[in-house]
């Protein structure tokens, strides 16, 4: 797949070609009177003079996110007090699957929700979000591979939040190096040794692209937006996809390596157990509370496969903030989904909540730039590429990798496993 690096961050843009629906959306400054939500948190409302209009405007985020949120909100309803009298509630909602409720009910959705950038064509193609007004702004203030993964055919449809969602190599200084590191044979001769465990977590094929994505063999989304196209299963050029798989088991035989979940990689690291593993940058404050100075990361290493060395992979992915287009208030949900996601507050969000900004300010900042998990990541994002795949992908990639991990235990013929996967892949 091709590359296009940013300023720190590279990324690969595979959109489909999606026209953009027209929203639905109603007069911006009209007043809601409807119930966005059930149950939310009422945020406190800043007092107003009674001639100011009502605005009331639902937010979605994830649960972990509601600390930092409330205190944005409350920020930007002091910085706008006396120009209307606000309404604001928040809800907890999963950014990956943020696409799925928003389309459920468009209108009784929120107004300003973050989701992840892999659904960005999907919310556009059904009309939930409409070009950013103020977008060549946006474009300078942000990191041109998040602007590429809030756009389609070239058109910003949402503001950037992050630009963490990628893997790379934690690692325990105790035990190695950083040549150690630059190689997935040498981490798990030095583990064997100190009879310790490397982790990876072969379940998820988000994480078993690193194996395929830099051999020539590839994988992503066709034209039509749904449906994918796959070459995993390769047998002409250097790399085969039989290769790949080979390469696979030899990792999975050592006793060092242990294909594992995200609860036993921290679990493991917390025990002593587990000196390295491919995670992200979500477990970066427990991984420097329990190893402290310790503490490594690294952009991920290179394997055998085929006889040679071979530079793991990564997807990469960011965070956005969308404007829900049938919003009664449009022109304020628009206005706080740009005070979400400005450097002031990307800043704030890395402190609080440790996600690397996806503007160029906040990115460049001193206290970004000294975290050993950013860092990390931008090695790694030479290397990674955007996450436009059809739903397609996840199981058969999954059921193929967990085989692997598990050492092929039925003995099935590789070839015939990597066809029948990547079947699976393209399927209608």
């Amino acid at each position: 797949m091709s590359k296009r690096l940013g300023l720190f961050f590279a990324a690969l843009v595979s959109a489909a070609a999606l026209s953009g629906c027209a929203g639905a959306k109603e007069d911006k400054t009209a007043n809601s009177d409807d119930s966005l939500q059930n149950g939310n948190k009422n945020m406190d409302e800043t007092e107003a003079s009674p001639e100011n209009e009502d605005v009331k405007l639902a937010v979605w985020g994830a649960e972990e996110d509601e600390e930092l949120l409330r205190q944005i909100i409350e920020n930007f309803q002091e910085e706008y007090k006396g120009q209307a009298n606000f309404n604001i509630t928040f809800a907890a909602q999963s950014e990956a699957g943020c696409k799925d409720a928003l389309l459920g009910d468009l209108e009784a959705g929120a107004d300003v929700f973050a989701f992840a950038d892999d659904q960005l064509s999907a919310l556009v193609a059904a009309g939930a979000l409409e070009p950013v007004e103020n977008a060549n702004q946006i474009r300078t203030e942000n990191l041109p591979g998040a602007i590429e993964a809030a756009s389609v055919e070239d058109v910003l449809y949402a503001y950037p939040l992050t630009a963490d969602n990628g893997y790379f190599l934690y690692y325990n200084k105790q035990y190695f190096n950083q040549e150690d590191v630059k190689t997935f044979d040498r981490i798990l001769q030095i583990a064997a040794e100190n009879e310790k465990r490397i982790t990876m977590d072969w379940s998820s094929a988000w994480y078993v692209y690193a194996f395929f994505g830099n051999t020539g063999l590839n994988v992503g989304l066709n034209d039509d937006g749904i449906t994918n196209y796959c070459t995993w299963n390769g047998t002409d050029g250097d790399i085969k996809g039989t290769d790949v798989a080979g390469a696979m088991l030899a990792i999975a035989g050592s006793p060092a390596f242990l294909s594992t979940e995200e609860q036993g990689f921290l679990a493991g690291i917390q025990d002593g157990s587990v000196i390295a593993g491919v995670s992200g940058v979500w477990n970066a404050v427990a991984m420097k509370d329990t190893l402290g100075a310790n503490y490594g990361a690294a952009k991920l290493p290179t394997y055998t496969c085929a006889n040679r060395q071979i530079q793991m992979a990564s997807f990469s992915g960011y965070k956005l903030i969308g404007v829900n287009a049938y919003s009664k208030q449009y022109t304020w949900a628009s206005r706080l989904a740009e005070w979400i996601s400005n450097e002031e507050n990307q800043q704030l969000r890395f402190e609080m909540r440790g996600q690397g900004p996806a503007n160029k300010n906040a990115a460049a900042s001193a206290s970004v730039q000294d975290s050993p998990a950013i860092t990390a990541l931008i090695e790694q994002s030479e290397f990674s590429c955007l996450q436009r795949i059809g739903s397609n992908f996840w199981d058969p990639v999954s059921a193929f990798a967990t085989n692997m991990a598990a050492g092929n235990p039925g003995g099935k013929n590789l070839q015939e496993q990597l066809d029948t996967m990547v079947e699976g892949i393209t399927a209608p």
